[in-house]
């Protein structure tokens, strides 16, 4: 009875009319288990839960080699260009390519008016390494950073960088490509704004924590003025000094006003060469006891109930974090004890990597797995609390040795979304455009 209670009430989500900005994306049937490894091409790689759904890929490694494009792969996070000029032509995707000893870290742009990407950031740029993060600056630039890490802090091989491209529609032997040196050192994954542009962000790590920089000047239009002064704190939950911890949230500051070293973090600046000096932002949050996450990833940020909720996907212990910046609360939003919308029961989420939020503000959850086994999720959180009900399975992916990653849904065409297949073992990296028609029928939820 409860479970025919719970697929009752689910049914009713998903099949509920659209409103706000009227996404297709949100009437499907949920897909109640993952795809085979290798059962579908790599031209079509998603098993999608609606008819109405449609797969396309975009681009490719193979083509942009073909196009004498420098391109090593390792596709990660995507973003558009969301103000300005031409706002939503372009998306712009960096690489994910670990090798110290030959850095291969990159960012290109696709126009989507021209259907052509273009590598505007060459591989290995200032030592470029894992460039991972993507997000647009309310200002108009784009911003990367490195998921990179050495802890003995050598001048070759210490990374964690923050860099902007602070023309990112220029030509692409015209970009100016800056490293912002005000953030502390971090593994980087998730870059997101408020509304008051205070930048929050992560470092993933077994023990990682959560950060936010707010600048001295927060309406600055350009990333000079912007990342010139200001100051980082570390999140601390029930406290502090803990770990995975859910309850009250404070920010301690691990920088003075203008970003540099506190008395209680100087001893987390380490020498990075050529006489320069950075905050190891992973020892400052120890030194504050910060509360420490199980390798945190993508975070996203939405607005409910009138109040902005950033959320956190956890990779290493398979959950999201819901962060009520208002109220100052941290929740569980989904966990291994949250019921599959399928089932009935308790889901058997892996590894969540990415987080993406849609048009009318549905929340996606995008897995770190291999094919046959990474999945999309669809969360239900009937009462905007920043709890889920349940989650369902949206899409699910074949490709041999790859994952989905960089799920991001057109903020200008709400049925439309492109996601990443990176590092597939036929080394040809896609970028998958997927499309919503209207709904026509919906079929009986299983």
């Amino acid at each position: 009875m409860l479970q025919s209670k719970i697929l009752a009430a689910v049914a009713v989500a998903l099949c509920s009319p659209v409103i706000a900005a009227g996404t297709h994306f949100s009437t499907f049937t949920v897909i109640p288990s993952s795809v085979a490894a290798g059962s579908l091409p790599e031209s079509a790689p998603f098993q999608l839960s609606s008819p109405t759904f449609t797969q396309k890929v975009i681009a490719s490694v193979n083509n942009q080699i073909a196009l004498g494009e420098a391109n090593p792969g390792q596709w990660d996070q995507i973003t558009s260009n969301e103000t300005g000029a031409n706002a939503g032509r372009y998306l712009f995707v960096p690489f994910e390519k670990f090798d110290t000893n030959n850095p291969q870290g990159g960012v290109q742009r696709t126009d989507l008016s021209t259907g052509l990407t273009k590598t505007i950031v060459l591989p290995g740029t200032q030592g470029l390494v894992a460039g991972d993060a993507s997000r647009w600056t309310p200002w108009g630039s784009y911003l990367t950073a490195e998921e990179s890490w050495d802890s003995k802090g050598s001048a070759t091989g210490y990374k964690g960088r923050l860099f902007e491209v602070a023309n990112p529609l220029a030509d692409a032997n015209k970009i100016n490509f800056v490293q912002r040196k005000i953030l502390p050192r971090t593994s980087h994954e998730g870059l997101v704004f408020d509304k008051n542009n205070s930048l929050y962000f992560i470092d993933e790590f077994d023990g990682g924590s959560i950060y936010k920089y707010v600048s001295a000047n927060p309406n600055a239009i350009n990333g000079d003025a912007f990342f010139d002064k200001g100051q980082t704190f570390a999140m601390k939950v029930a406290g502090g000094f803990n770990s995975n911890a859910v309850g009250a949230v404070s920010w301690e500051a691990i920088t003075a006003a203008a970003g540099t070293p506190l008395t209680s973090t100087i001893t987390s600046m380490l020498n990075v060469g050529n006489g320069q000096f950075a905050m190891d932002g992973r020892m400052a949050a120890d030194l504050v006891g910060a509360t420490n996450y199980n390798r945190p990833e993508e975070i996203e940020i939405k607005t409910m109930n009138g109040q902005e909720v950033i959320f956190i996907v956890t990779t290493g212990s398979h959950e999201v974090y819901s962060l009520n910046l208002a109220s100052n609360e941290m929740r569980i939003f989904v966990n291994r004890g949250t019921i599959n919308s399928a089932t009935g029961l308790p889901v058997e989420l892996t590894s969540p990597d990415n987080v993406e939020i849609d048009a009318d503000g549905n929340v996606y959850i995008v897995e770190d797995q291999p094919g046959g086994e990474a999945d999309i999720w669809f969360a239900i959180d009937a009462n905007n609390n920043g709890v889920a009900e349940s989650i369902g399975r949206w899409a699910t992916m074949s490709t041999v040795g790859a994952e989905p990653t960089g799920l991001y849904f057109d903020k200008f065409n709400p049925n439309v979304a492109y996601v990443n297949v990176m590092h597939p073992d036929s080394g040809n990296d896609t970028m998958v455009q997927i499309t919503a028609s209207e709904f026509q029928k919906q079929k009986p939820t299983p």
